[in-house]
């Protein structure tokens, strides 16, 4: 492909210099990646400046830059107003608009992406579509899953995977759609038939700083023109903004708002939750969850609202719903043979553990223990509000490391204790989470449901910038073998 095929109606173009006629056979933002005939991007982040690295893109086997400054090197060079926006317009193109063929779904929120994706991708697939998935806990193409470090992956990753996904046949894509990824324009050029707006609370204040700014973030989503249709959770009390600001057809749903698409006669119990979904003057389906919890029913809706927007039927929904046993680290039950029960949750937020633990407390026969901690190099100002939430709720909060990274885990616990003292409720600090994994498998009596909340499906534990390896769910077997080896 040559240099000037890039640039194409490309709206951040200020001006090139050299020969746009140079060939590029590959596209970068890694100036360590070896690569041949590659255009390199230099973008300009909060902690480094690619310009700075232009030259070992250089020596690696790239033959022409992105900037947006020039630079004093004697290679092809374009200069746009906004790096990242157009390395997702030029990454796209260059995988030759691998989206301009397929359907594409968003769903953005705080809680509720993964699960959302996964109901909505089995929909799909009873209805007859091949679906690719992209999000936390990976990308899938049909059942091919294809490993992802990020929600919503870069320009470059994710114009690479859609491009895979439309050569294998793909029709419709569900996409988690991150914050991050809206305000780094790592979605710039690409158009969802359906956005899903499912809730908002605490989370990257480290990265927006505050509640507006991350809200406005969320809600350019569908104010920015890249979205045909919505679904809004009108539960969610700062969906009323979301919709005030929109000017596309849209569908709502919920439970206690007025809705269009609602959930009535809810029962929830350890094996999953049946509902009646009913959309108003239409359908009646009843549903029966193989996963628990009044969130899911809400991951439910969100998934049946984006369904019902793409025209599927009830029949289909109905049966993709209840298709699903479960989603990778979401409320997993694990298989321990044991007299209590050990639940995996990705629950790292206030709310969600909040979510997680009210949910297990309506069916535990007994005690209900958390286990959790809070993750280093983020927002601090969740921590005391974790410690809180695990005092009230859990008869025993068992506080340990989550992925502390750079920072010191004891300070990380220290914050989380400021919240649960307070609460009176029962706790003891395990730094090591291993430990502290084998101390409530110990601890728990008949009847005790252990909650591991905050790494769900991650298989790694991130410590002092290092990811070393950590599967909870391989721990947990691991630890059982040693302990009933004991006995």
């Amino acid at each position: 492909m040559k240099l000037r095929e890039l640039i194409v109606d490309m709206p951040y173009l200020l001006d090139t210099r050299g020969d746009l006629d140079q060939s590029v056979d590959a596209v970068t933002s890694n100036s360590r990646e070896k690569v041949q005939q590659g255009l390199f991007f230099c973008i300009s982040g909060a902690r480094f400046d690619a310009h700075n690295f232009a030259p070992q893109a250089i020596e690696n086997g790239c033959t022409a830059l992105v900037v947006e400054r020039y630079l004093d090197i004697d290679v092809p060079q374009i200069r746009v107003s906004n790096g990242r926006a157009a390395m997702s317009r030029m990454a796209a193109a260059f995988y030759g608009h691998p989206a301009r063929g397929m359907k594409l779904v968003g769903i953005t929120g705080t809680k509720g992406k993964t699960t959302s994706t996964y109901l909505l991708k089995a929909i799909l697939e009873k209805a007859g579509h091949k679906c690719g998935l992209i999000g936390t806990t990976g990308n899938m193409i049909g059942d091919k899953l294809l490993k992802s470090s990020l929600t919503t992956p870069d320009p470059i990753d994710l114009q690479r995977t859609l491009r895979m996904m439309a050569d294998e046949g793909v029709e419709i894509v569900t996409m988690e759609v991150s914050a991050h990824a809206i305000d780094m324009h790592r979605l710039d050029g690409l158009t969802f038939e359906v956005g899903c707006y499912t809730n908002l609370s605490q989370d990257h204040l480290d990265y927006f700083h505050t509640m507006e700014n991350y809200f406005e973030t969320k809600k350019k989503f569908f104010t920015s023109g890249m979205v045909r249709n919505a679904a809004i959770n009108v539960d969610e009390e700062t969906s009323e903004g979301v919709l005030a600001a929109l000017e596309i057809p849209h569908l709502t749903y919920g439970i206690c708002a007025n809705a269009d698409l609602f959930a009535r006669n809810i029962e929830i119990t350890e094996d999953g939750v049946s509902f009646e979904l009913q959309l108003q003057g239409m359908h009646n389906i009843e549903i029966n969850l193989m996963m628990t919890g009044m969130f899911n029913v809400y991951n439910a809706m969100a998934a049946a609202s984006c369904a019902m927007i793409l025209g599927v039927s009830a029949e289909n929904i109905k049966s993709g719903l209840e298709s699903m046993p479960s989603v990778p680290g979401r409320i997993e039950m694990l298989p321990t043979n044991t007299p209590y029960r050990v639940i995996l949750d990705y629950s790292h937020v206030p709310d969600a553990l909040e979510n997680i633990l009210t949910t297990v407390r309506q069916f535990a026969k007994a005690r209900v223990i958390a286990l959790f901690g809070c993750g280093g190099d983020r927002d601090r100002g969740k921590r005391p509000m974790m410690g809180e939430i695990g005092g009230k709720l859990a008869d025993l909060s068992i506080l340990t490391s989550d992925n502390p990274r750079t920072e010191d885990p004891m300070k990380i616990l220290a914050a989380i204790e400021e919240g649960i003292k307070p609460t009176g409720g029962q706790y003891v600090v395990i730094e090591n989470r291993r430990e502290a994994i084998r101390y409530a498998l110990e601890t728990a009596e008949e009847g005790d449901i252990i909650v591991l909340a905050g790494k769900g499906h991650e298989t790694y534990q991130e410590i002092n910038g290092v990811k070393n390896p950590f599967d909870e769910k391989v721990v947990v077997q691991e630890l059982l073998e040693e302990l009933r080896a004991k006995d």
